[in-house]
């Protein structure tokens, strides 16, 4: 789906972010990721924890781009603009957050004990790989908005 028709439909509106802003999604990613080293907690919350960071990485790049996603659905919205702005490369990833994305509201909203610790330890791997693709995309095409170091 494009930037344009989700504009036109109302779940994108034009956002100019900011480098503090951007920092900030920063910190909120290294703190859950960070919490999800807790071997204590359940399946399910580590997974729901990394699923909020990853979340945080798109809308990182949502922002960079010019956008904000709005109203109901804006998980999904967030997530399916990750082609449009990274590449069709972005696809897949985009795929498997939009499942994880399913999987996580069962384990918030439906039942206990649906995620496998196999699943949590899975999407931590894929939220830190896209945790370097987001500060290398930011480097390449949004350098003025990287956090100073």
């Amino acid at each position: 789906m494009s930037l344009q028709s989700l504009l036109a439909e109302g779940k994108l509106r034009p956002h100019r972010t900011s480098a503090k802003e951007i920092a900030e999604l920063l910190q909120m990613v290294d703190r859950d990721l960070a919490d999800t080293a807790f071997p204590q907690i359940s399946a399910d919350r580590r997974y729901a924890t990394t699923y909020n960071a990853a979340l945080a990485l798109a809308t990182i790049m949502l922002r960079a781009s010019g956008y904000r996603s709005t109203g109901v659905g804006h998980h999904w919205t967030t997530i399916q603009s990750l082609p449009e702005i990274a590449g069709p490369q972005a696809q897949a990833r985009a795929d498997y957050l939009d499942n994880c994305r399913t999987r996580r509201n069962l384990a918030d909203y439906s039942r206990a004990g649906v995620i496998a610790g196999t699943e949590a330890e899975e999407l931590l791997a894929e939220a830190e790989a896209f945790r370097r693709d987001v500060l290398e995309w930011l480097r390449v095409n949004y350098a003025s908005l990287l956090p100073l170091p």
